[in-house]
Parts: C-alpha cells; sequence; structure tokens
C-alpha cells in the first residue's frame, strides 16, 4: 500500500495555543481521533472541552498516531519537539509542522525527521485565530508530492486554500513573503490614512475611493487600520488584535532574515520589520498589527511640533 492509499484515523495535535487549539476542535468535528498536548494545562484543558483526548505527554500523543500535526512559537521549539518525539513514531509516520518558522530551521526540520525513518512537510497557515475557528485557513505547504496528497483532506478540514508550494521549506517562503507584503501594505495604507487626516479627508472618503481604485488591498479592505470604514476591522474594537503586532514582528523577523542571507535588496521589507519590532516590544504588545496607524499619528505630530 503505497503512502497516498493510507487512511488516517488517529492525529497527534502537540500545541494548543489560539491557532492549534480550534484547528484541532475541527478535526475532531471531522471525526478524526486527536490526542493531544501542551505544556500549559489550560490550553490541554481547552482541546479536552473541545473533543481531543488529552496525552500525559509529546511522547504519549505520538506513540501509535497515523498523522502528528504541530503548532508551535518558533524553531527551536520545533527542532526540540521533534528530537523528543520522533522515537516514539512509528516508521514512516508522516509529520506536518503548521507552526511559521525560519525556512532554515523547515529544511533543517524536515532533514532531521527523514534522517529518523519519518516523513514531514512544513504548513504555515494565514487567517488568524477567525480563520482557525472558521475552517477557512489557508495553508503554505513544503515536501514531496505523497506527502501533500495524503495530508490533504485534515487540511482541508482546517482551511479553504491548501497550496503545495515545492520541496521542503517552501511553504515557509511562501508564509514570510505573504506577510512581508502584509506589513508593508499595512504601513502604507496607515501612512495614506494619517496623511488624509492631515488634508482634511475623512476616513470614509479615502475608504470609499481607495477601496474600488488601484489603492484596494487586503490591509485596506478587510483589516482597515482606522474606525468606520469596515465594521469587522479590530479598529473598531481598540485593536484587540485578530493578528497580533508581536506576530507580525516575528513574520518580518524571519523575512528580514532571509532577505539578508539571500543577498536581496528589499528596503521595504526590512524598514518594515524595524518598525513592527519596535511597536510590538511598546504599546503594540497587546494589540492588532493594524494598530501602528496610531503610532504613525502621533510621529506626525511630534514631527509637526
Amino acid at each position: 500500500m503505497s503512502s497516498t492509499d493510507k487512511k488516517v484515523s488517529t492525529v497527534a495535535f502537540i500545541g494548543l495555543g489560539h491557532m492549534g487549539a480550534p484547528m484541532a476542535a475541527n478535526l475532531v468535528r471531522a471525526e478524526y481521533t486527536v490526542r493531544a498536548f501542551d505544556l500549559v494545562p489550560a490550553a490541554l484543558e481547552a482541546g479536552v472541552t473541545a473533543g481531543a483526548e488529552a496525552a500525559a505527554s509529546a511522547v504519549e500523543a505520538v506513540t501509535g498516531a497515523d498523522l502528528v500535526i504541530s503548532m508551535l512559537p518558533a524553531g527551536r521549539h520545533v527542532l526540540g519537539l521533534y528530537e523528543d518525539i520522533l522515537g516514539a513514531a512509528r516508521p514512516g509516520t508522516l509529520f506536518v509542522d503548521c507552526s511559521t518558522i525560519d525556512v532554515a530551521d523547515a529544511r533543517a526540520v524536515h532533514a532531521l525527521a527523514e534522517g529518523r525513518g519519518m516523513r514531514c512537510l512544513d504548513a504555515p497557515v494565514s487567517g488568524g485565530v477567525v480563520g482557525a475557528e472558521a475552517g477557512t485557513l489557508t495553508f503554505m505547504v513544503g515536501g514531496g508530492g505523497e506527502e501533500f496528497a495524503e495530508a490533504l483532506p485534515l487540511l482541508d478540514v482546517m482551511g479553504k486554500k491548501v497550496v503545495h508550494c515545492g520541496a521542503a521549506g517552501s511553504g515557509q517562503a511562501a508564509k514570510i513573503c505573504n506577510n512581508m507584503i502584509l506589513g508593508v501594505s499595512m504601513i502604507a495604507v496607515s501612512e495614506a490614512f494619517v496623511l488624509a487626516e492631515s488634508l482634511g479627508l475623512s476616513h470614509q472618503a479615502l475608504y470609499d475611493v481607495a477601496s474600488t481604485a488601484s489603492g484596494q488591498c487586503w490591509a485596506l479592505s478587510v483589516n482597515c487600520p482606522v474606525p468606520g470604514p469596515v465594521p469587522a476591522s479590530p479598529a473598531n474594537r481598540d485593536y484587540r488584535p485578530g493578528f497580533g503586532a508581536p506576530l507580525m514582528a516575528k513574520d518580518l523577523g524571519l523575512a528580514a532574515n532571509a532577505v539578508r542571507a539571500g543577498g536581496v535588496h528589499a528596503e521595504l521589507g526590512l524598514r518594515a520589520a524595524e518598525m513592527y519590532a519596535a511597536y510590538a516590544e511598546g504599546r503594540g504588545a497587546d494589540e492588532d498589527f493594524s494598530g501602528i496607524v496610531r503610532v504613525l499619528r502621533e510621529d506626525s505630530g511630534k514631527a509637526a511640533e
């Protein structure tokens, strides 16, 4: 039986944070047996409430599982986890890492798994907590074609768009490139609104023009950084995060690392990384990434003094 013919029924899910918990819950609703683990007791309890089976450890979670999904904060956490659990899995088990990590770390994870007789995909996501809860995430997947086909039914449960981007590390490459576009565009949209304010142009007027003209983009039409024009945007909830500024700072930092390593001239991407790092370390620590508009507004006021 080829790997693409395998029937996945039991899934180990490691990492039940804001993204992992609703992703695991969607798998439970699709009638997969989900054996879950998280170092944080409250997070594990949330997984159990959603119908997952609690494991006493990550090793216990992966023992006998057909497929392993991880959703962790950084590359070092994924590498450390794999060092601990690869020996407990059945030979040939497919590991799917949905964390957002450095491309080099993702390739190291693949090499580590394959060196222990396992198979691996990097499959970071876009769509935030709302997408995780609704099962409408976008998955960007790197790894082999057979492995992709095997994981696809589960990824389809958790997302609405699943793209096989190429070989090992390609999913992470797509993720950081996409989020570099998003970070730069959010700053550009925010600067435009602050400029509009200084010119006496209302938020609604600028939105009505730009949202149907060449300035249209996701940062404007879905996550508009000012209150009013898009009722569902975080700006109307005092910038409570949908996608937090620290997460944007992390992703732009990964993009900046790749830019420097590749010798790429990406002035705007590097500047956006600097701006979001500063914002996330200050008032943006608990805010949506669109809240950077307030920093730009304050800096503009200081410059005008």
